[in-house]
């Protein structure tokens, strides 16, 4: 499955879905970008389940910075619509392939029980 082209209007709904979508922030002029979107590109082959989806921060500058990109490439992970993955720079193709297995493992009925145990803690306003 080839890659989608994220735009401010399609992110929300995309990284919401169900499933598991990942996320590529990238720049053209961006060298470790070039670099890694043939790995990029391959993984998304290898993984016709996952939406692997990019961003052209030049061409979305106010999707970027609503995601608080301050480097790029960044890839972000999203599983049933819960961000649990984010981090700069590059990854090679097997430290992408773990990234996806452990996204793939995570025990979601853990990760939503975390999340309503850290707001349940926050003081109200």
């Amino acid at each position: 499955m080839a890659t989608l082209e994220l735009t401010t209007e399609a992110f929300e709904d995309t990284v919401t879905a169900p499933g598991i979508v990942l996320v590529d922030f990238w720049a053209e002029w961006c060298g470790p970008c070039r670099m890694f979107g043939p790995i990029y590109e391959q993984a998304s082959e290898k993984n016709p389940d996952i939406t692997f989806a990019k961003v052209d921060t030049e061409a979305e500058q106010a999707l970027a910075q609503a995601a608080e990109i301050r480097s790029i490439p960044t890839l972000m992970a999203f599983r049933d619509g819960v961000l649990v993955f984010r981090q700069p720079g590059a990854l090679p193709g097997p430290a992408l392939e773990q990234l996806i297995g452990a996204v793939r493992e995570l025990d979601m009925v853990k990760v939503h029980e975390d999340i309503a145990e850290r707001q349940a803690k926050q003081p109200a306003d």
